[in-house]
């Protein structure tokens, strides 16, 4: 395997796993959903501040008063993405709500239809239906998770709004092409924490626990800077189909955080439902032609038994 190959997949691999932790540190804080964000976007900010510096991205010229406001309306969209995902963890459980967050690749196709033109291909359809199926088959068992707040539905559909968020902030961004990406995310949770002043308990930070600190602080320095890093590295390193690839190890952690740290056990219907899901947005992701791999299997040679 080339060296960089082999380099850009452990960084994407590093950041898939510590991304599909967030859950459990979201839950282990014990704060309010808007003070969770908050600080991680204050600590995400300092980390971001200070790569941001070392790799020279705050020179002038690097950025025009156009390319900020359009980063400053993603930084709002990733913001409500954030929001909605935690609060939907306490709802339908951190694997559900993860897998049920992949139905973003689906968003942004229908947003790049509306917005840019972009043709849905019938294969694009196909994938969206067997993803929309997942979705009945997860929503099918209404089992909140002990730590839940008895809204299953409900987390279901703020699950669906983060993905809508993200979708929307993606779409944004790829008209910052050219603009370092590490400078797109320092204005992002600069935005938030602008943003989520005025509605978070902002005054009541000393009294908040030890352990509650300690997982704010991994948000925004580990799960914001460090992983945008490694996320960044991997992506300028390796080819997009395995990058699509490797991206699907963030919801296999999630579930697997939510089964031995919560221990909270999936039906067999959502197990159904989440495969589904998956392999949609993993198909959407990858390009597969949904006709084809059907098409491939009725022509495939018999072999012998």
């Amino acid at each position: 395997m080339d060296q960089s190959i082999r380099r850009g997949t452990l960084e994407m691999t590093a950041a898939m796993l510590v991304s599909g932790t967030v859950g459990w540190f979201v839950l282990v804080s014990g704060q309010p959903v808007n003070d969770v964000v908050f600080w991680r976007c204050v600590f995400g900010a300092a980390t971001l501040l200070l790569i941001c510096v070392a790799m020279g991205f705050l020179k002038r010229g690097i950025m025009g008063w156009t390319g900020f406001a359009w980063a400053v309306v993603s930084g709002v969209a990733i913001v409500a993405n954030w929001i909605l995902l935690f609060a939907s963890y306490s709802r339908a459980s951190i694997g559900i709500a993860t897998a049920v967050y992949n139905t973003q690749p689906f968003m942004l196709v229908g947003l790049g239809a509306l917005f840019l033109g972009e043709r849905i291909t019938l294969d694009k359809i196909l994938w969206l239906c067997m993803a929309f199926a997942g979705m009945l088959a997860v929503t099918g068992q209404h089992e909140a998770p002990s730590y839940g707040m008895g809204s299953y539905l409900a987390g279901i559909g703020l699950a669906l709004g983060a993905a809508f968020f993200y979708a929307v902030a993606a779409l944004l961004v790829k008209r910052l092409s050219g603009i370092p990406p590490h400078l797109i995310a320092l204005i992002q949770v600069c935005t938030g924490v602008l943003l989520l002043a005025p509605l978070a308990d902002v005054g009541g930070w000393r009294a908040m626990p030890l352990a509650s600190w300690l997982s704010l602080a991994a948000m925004g320095i580990v799960h914001t800077g460090l992983v945008y890093v490694l996320l960044y590295g991997a992506i300028q390193r390796l080819p997009t189909a395995l990058t699509g690839a490797l991206s699907f190890i963030y919801p296999i952690v999630a579930i697997l955080v939510d089964r031995i740290a919560f221990a909270h056990q999936l039906g067999w219907l959502q197990w159904l439902g989440v495969v589904a899901i998956l392999a949609a947005a993993g198909g959407m992701r990858q390009g597969w032609r949904f006709t084809r791999l059907f098409r491939g299997r009725r022509s495939a040679p018999c072999l012998p038994r």
